[in-house]
């Protein structure tokens, strides 16, 4: 009866452990969780095409590569969190070592916020490289025509991949512009008075604040800042704070700095954490249930797409590569609007997105979508779409890796809401 009892006892707690456990945690590496802030994953392996298929023209839309943290402002209010908890008596011995790391940043940072760092570089040159190997004919005699956003990291993005081309191949002709005369391209979230409608009208906060209440642990921060450490009564301010604990340990990699993040979060910690965060860029940069605009406006950048190849194609537009140097905020709504795999995702549970979309797959530092237009030997033109040089299919439903161009064409075209082509 007692060996029954115990049997009985121990299914209970099984099932109780099964029904309590949460279907929509995710526990992704600690790699995973830097999010876009983890610097780029390089391929293991160039790009392979049928032999049938030769190379003729691309287009690359890319994210400026590793960078110093973008401002201040977070490295800042940790360090004021650990300053006052070290006056108060409750910082901890952990809570010591990030202040080390804390200071290490801001000392590293110091005169650079924002800036490419020299991973980022690197980073730039690597792809500029790949490229060239990958599809060496668009080199031979070809022309190069390069744009990028204002911001400076983006800037030198664009001269440390067009340096690595040069130095590869100086006999290509390459021209470069950058400036604000790019932003309908590079920043239309600065531009698109739709898409500034849409973000100060807070209509992406509603769901954001009640997932971020929910599910943000408070207990990584307490382990530096110590139990008896005063914070905010208000919950969400509190959260907020975890948070930033969160951004300034997940960006320490993309500024070159080897700390094991596991010795601040455990996985579940880290995980969760970063679900709060990438919520927030999947409901300001992408296409949701709440608003299409965010991704809409890279219909522009879509036209351009597709005007560049067909100019190409007539023979009116002589460059055989085009590069594109934005931002996070450019990628993000362009494979959102595009429906590639993993980067467009519809739903009213919003406690699934880290299960469907994940920045780290969409936007690692130096993220880019590159479309290559490739000739058959019979003279068709086909389309080959790569999402950080990996291929993918572009057409939803369509396996094939390699699309006729007036299919792709056709296709792209409808991604992009009507208002946009009748303007």
């Amino acid at each position: 009866m007692t060996r029954l009892l115990t049997l009985i006892c121990s299914f209970c707690m099984t099932a109780v452990m099964l029904w309590g456990a949460d279907p929509t945690a995710t526990r992704y590496n600690a790699v995973q969780c830097e999010g876009s802030l983890t610097p780029y994953p390089i391929p293991e392996s160039l790009i392979s095409y049928p032999d049938s298929l030769t190379p003729v023209f691309m287009n690359h839309v890319g994210r400026h590569g590793a960078r110093y943290p973008a401002s201040a402002s977070h490295t800042v209010a940790m360090k004021k969190m650990l300053m006052k908890a070290d006056s108060l008596g409750t910082i901890t011995a952990q809570g010591r070592r990030l202040m080390v790391i804390v200071d290490e940043v801001m000392e590293l940072s110091r005169n650079r916020w924002g800036a490419l760092d020299s991973l980022g570089m690197a980073e730039q040159r690597g792809i500029a490289s790949r490229m060239l190997q990958n599809f060496p004919m668009l080199f031979m005699n070809g022309k190069v025509n390069a744009i990028s956003s204002y911001s400076p990291r983006c800037m030198m993005s664009m001269f440390s991949f067009v340096h690595q081309l040069d130095r590869l191949n100086n006999k290509v002709e390459i021209y470069t512009s950058t400036g604000r005369q790019n932003s309908p391209l590079m920043r239309p979230f600065d531009v698109d008075t739709d898409y500034i409608d849409f973000r100060e009208s807070g209509r992406w906060e509603a769901p954001y604040y009640s997932y971020m209440e929910q599910a943000v642990p408070l207990t990584a921060l307490k382990r530096v800042l110590g139990n008896d450490y005063p914070l905010p009564e208000n919950k969400r301010k509190a959260k907020e704070d975890a948070l930033i604990e969160y951004y300034v340990i997940a960006g320490l990699s993309a500024m070159m700095m080897d700390v094991d993040a596991s010795q601040f979060f455990t996985t579940e910690e880290y995980n969760a954490l970063w679900s709060a965060f990438n919520l927030r860029q999947y409901l300001q940069r992408t296409a949701t249930t709440i608003s299409t605009v965010p991704a809409d406006i890279a219909s522009p950048l879509i036209l351009n797409l597709v005007s560049t190849t067909d100019a190409f194609i007539s023979g009116t537009n002589k460059n055989t590569v085009e590069l594109r140097f934005g931002h996070a905020e450019t990628v993000m709504p362009l494979a959102s609007l595009m429906h590639l795999p993993g980067c467009y995702y519809m739903t009213n549970y919003f406690d699934t997105v880290a299960l469907h979309w994940c920045d780290f797959h969409v936007v690692p530092m130096a993220a880019n979508v590159q479309m290559v237009l490739f000739k058959s030997e019979t003279g068709r033109h086909y389309l080959g779409c790569y999402l950080n040089e990996q291929p993918i299919t572009l057409i939803p439903n369509n396996p094939a890796q390699f699309v006729p161009w007036r299919e792709a064409r056709s296709y792209l075209l409808r991604c992009v809401p009507i208002y946009y082509t009748n303007s």
